[in-house]
């Protein structure tokens, strides 16, 4: 990592994390946001999970999208199409999308969460939400 050289350098590393962080960790209006679940069970992860989450995080970020929020969830059950992901827009059924890559995701971001259409990749669901 380099080194700082001035309190501007470190004004602007601070606004950069505290802009992912609130971009995962928006707790107050969860239900008016789109919800993004990217599932980190040991399955998903040795699918490469976290550099898609991470991924998200990032390119949402870079993009000012600040109408969704990127967080993580256990095993969904779909194992044989890791890494999956769940997006869920409020008022609608949550849509859970398979073998996501980095590409696949940059699709998701602004396609399903800009524009509001789904795109190729979905999963039959066989249950309501993650949470039931």
């Amino acid at each position: 990592m380099a080194k700082i050289k001035s309190f501007e350098e470190l004004k602007k590393i601070k606004d950069q994390v505290q802009s992912k962080v609130g971009l995962r960790e928006k707790g107050e209006n969860i239900d008016n946001l789109i919800q993004i679940r990217v599932a980190m069970a040991t399955c998903g992860i040795a699918s490469g999970a976290r550099e898609i989450m991470n991924y998200m995080i990032d390119e949402m970020t870079s993009q000012g999208i600040e109408n969704a929020v990127v967080t993580q969830t256990g095993c969904m059950g779909y194992c044989y199409a890791e890494p999956t992901i769940e997006v869920t827009t409020p008022g609608k059924e949550p849509v859970i999308y398979g073998d996501v890559t980095k590409e696949k995701a940059k699709e998701i971001i602004d396609e399903h969460v800009i524009k509001g259409e789904l795109v190729d990749g979905i999963i039959p669901m066989t249950h309501k939400t993650i949470d039931q």
